[in-house]
């Protein structure tokens, strides 16, 4: 299935299952691409992920039943997934700014999240530089760190800040930032802040090596002040490359982004030539 086939469909499914327990998993089963890319590419396109599309969805419903039906909250909480009417209760509030027995009783405004619509634009031919990689395997000096994926965003450049702070800046520098979820699933991944191994040397208190498998990755370069154009590049790849891709699909949970060195810019990670590139790891499509 190709991917905008695959996202289009799974927000059909979504749709059609809002009542029922559902996973992310389940989607990402039903579309059958593997939970990993699938969670990271419709978080990418969509500005949210999985979960928070679902919720956001079932309590947008669950506020248009209060107003329109003669449900009560206990009715509301168990149609849309929820434990109790407390944990309901407090999630409809901080959704739509008011307790369920405000909206009943005063008629107050609710917000409305409605359903994603794929929609595909003609925007003429696109150029996206990258290559075709066969690389061996590669062991990295790190300093790494286990993150949930749905505060990763956040939390990772307080990482980074965090190991330049202490000792491990001094051994590590940072040429690589590498995520690791070999299962590919859509909870937790490791993520290190490394630096190619040098076997000769001894490994300092705190630190790990890993060794990252050969792959044939495909290479994205990134040109400009890092943040924004790693952001750009991330969501072309799902939404110009991987859409287009006849020959290739995401081979295994690894995604390595390389930077050059910032001291060889005046003005560092800032500089709009700086220079960073991403690899996925691909196979041919059967």
């Amino acid at each position: 299935m190709e991917w905008t086939e695959a996202v289009r469909e799974a927000i059909s499914y979504m749709e059609k299952h809002l009542t029922d327990d559902i996973t992310m998993h389940d989607v990402a089963d039903h579309v059958h691409v593997s939970p990993f890319y699938f969670h990271k590419g419709f978080q990418i396109l969509c500005g949210y992920s999985v979960t928070e599309y679902i919720r956001n969805r079932r309590l947008s419903l669950a506020g248009q039943e209060l107003l329109t039906k003669d449900l009560t909250v206990m009715e509301l909480a168990m149609k849309y997934g929820y434990d109790s009417p407390d944990s309901f209760t407090k999630a409809f509030t901080r959704f739509h700014g008011h307790s369920p027995s405000d909206v009943r009783r005063n008629k107050t405004m609710i917000k409305d999240f409605a359903p994603l619509e794929l929609a595909i634009s003609l925007k003429g031919g696109y150029t996206m530089d990258y290559r075709i990689a066969k690389k061996e395997a590669f062991t990295v000096l790190a300093v790494s760190k286990e993150f949930c994926y749905k505060n990763a965003k956040q939390e990772i450049p307080l990482f980074w800040q965090e190991h330049f702070a202490s000792e491990n800046g001094k051994y590590v520098c940072g040429m690589f930032g590498i995520n690791i979820d070999p299962q590919m699933s859509d909870e937790r991944f490791e993520y290190l802040i490394a630096d190619i191994y040098n076997p000769t040397a001894d490994v300092p208190e705190g630190l790990v090596v890993k060794t990252i498998p050969a792959f044939t990755w495909a290479v994205f370069p990134c040109k400009g002040a890092l943040s924004q154009s790693l952001q750009t590049i991330n969501t072309r790849i799902f939404s110009e490359w991987l859409p287009a891709q006849p020959d290739y699909e995401f081979a295994a949970g690894y995604c390595v982004e390389m930077y050059d060195a910032a001291d060889k810019y005046p003005d560092g990670t800032g500089d709009e030539n700086y220079y960073a590139e991403i690899w996925i790891p691909i196979k041919m499509k059967n």
